[in-house]
């Protein structure tokens, strides 16, 4: 509001010691900020491990305290544990994981929305949590509808994060070598939408020609087009964090594409495919998910090798099996961590930033 002035946040820990204290009586800390070796009870918390935790704010509440409050440097901080710490933990499950991860990045984006951040600060905040919240839910895989971690939850979430960055950029001056390839993973995650790509294509001509965001354009295209060869060819180099801004969509393109050949090629005898090409085509992980995704469909196999198309067999019945996406997402990773791609200032493929004026 106007004449009110924001406070700035003075807190030097992931979670204020108060809240740390109130959350150990009412036993409601999380395991993975839990002392190690803790054998007391009520469990004690490892001011190492404990991230704040999301609260909504309440009508009439008070505004937190600058105390209660993290600055910038804190939430960056707080999101590279959160990235190099938890998302990579062997010992819980993907779901739990992203469960946890999930709301401390909420609670993090709260944090910087109670308080007066300079814009650059912000984004680079903001930007870090939005790209950990994406690899923590396509880590998720075909298993993400089980769990502790809600997917429709997640998509609010990983929504939310987006319409802040963005309002961030359109708010403030000043540098942000990743907004074109942050403006790229929006457009990758909403694939298909007219809304998104209305407002990507009202983004300054200098922005929309950065490679990061062309590239994107160019998978939104041969989404849209039906293209399934020049899309999935684009989804094979995509890097990390825009493999994981899609992946979300793509079961969907490959029964697209599945449906397409069942109408160009299905007969009252059946025409035969092998299996391979289907491989290739739609970047599946090998032979054995290329036969559980036609026989889902309803298209039966010859022997190992090659599926059936017969007239009237193909089918489609609940959503589309997502696929565990090594190919097209896990392997990108090319033995660097979670936190190395969070928090690196480019892409490996140039620096995607507009070029200033002369």
């Amino acid at each position: 509001m106007p004449g009110c002035e924001l406070p700035v946040g003075t807190c030097p820990d992931m979670c204020p010691a108060a809240e740390r204290a109130e959350r150990e009586k009412e036993r409601r800390l999380h395991r993975f900020e839990v002392a190690p070796g803790c054998r007391s009870d009520p469990p004690r918390a490892d001011p190492q491990r404990a991230v704040k935790e999301y609260q909504r704010p309440a009508a009439g509440k008070a505004r937190p305290l600058p105390s209660q409050l993290r600055p910038p440097r804190v939430l960056l901080a707080t999101v590279r544990y959160l990235a190099g710490e938890v998302a990579e933990r062997a010992d819980a499950s993907r779901a739990e994981v992203a469960g946890f991860v999930a709301d401390r990045l909420r609670a993090v984006r709260l944090d910087l929305a109670l308080q007066g951040a300079d814009g650059v600060e912000a984004a680079a905040v903001l930007e870090a949590a939005l790209a950990v919240l994406l690899a923590v839910v396509a880590r998720l895989g075909p298993d993400g509808t089980r769990g502790p971690a809600d997917p429709v939850l997640l998509q609010a979430q990983v929504q939310e994060g987006f319409g802040s960055l963005r309002r961030c950029y359109a708010q403030g001056a000043g540098s942000r070598p990743r907004q074109a390839a942050f403006q790229g993973l929006f457009l990758l995650y909403n694939l298909g939408s007219v809304e998104a790509l209305h407002e990507v294509l009202q983004l300054p001509d200098a922005l929309r020609s950065c490679p990061a965001l062309r590239r994107a354009l160019a998978v939104d295209s041969a989404f849209r087009e039906g293209n399934t060869a020049r899309l999935f060819r684009l989804l094979r180099i995509l890097p990390y964090l825009q493999s994981c801004a899609v992946w979300c969509h793509i079961g969907r393109a490959r029964r697209g594409a599945l449906a397409r050949l069942a109408r160009a090629l299905s007969t009252p005898k059946g025409q035969t495919l092998p299996l391979g090409f289907i491989v290739h085509l739609l970047a599946l992980d090998g032979p054995e998910e290329a036969r559980d995704l036609c026989q889902a469909h309803g298209l039966p196999l010859d022997g190992q090798e090659r599926v059936v198309f017969l007239r009237g067999h193909y089918t489609e019945e609940g959503l589309p099996p997502a696929g565990t996406c090594k190919v097209l997402v896990g392997s990108k990773l090319a033995g660097r961590t979670l936190e190395e791609v969070v928090m690196a200032e480019e892409e490996d493929e140039g620096v995607d930033r507009p070029k200033s004026p002369a």
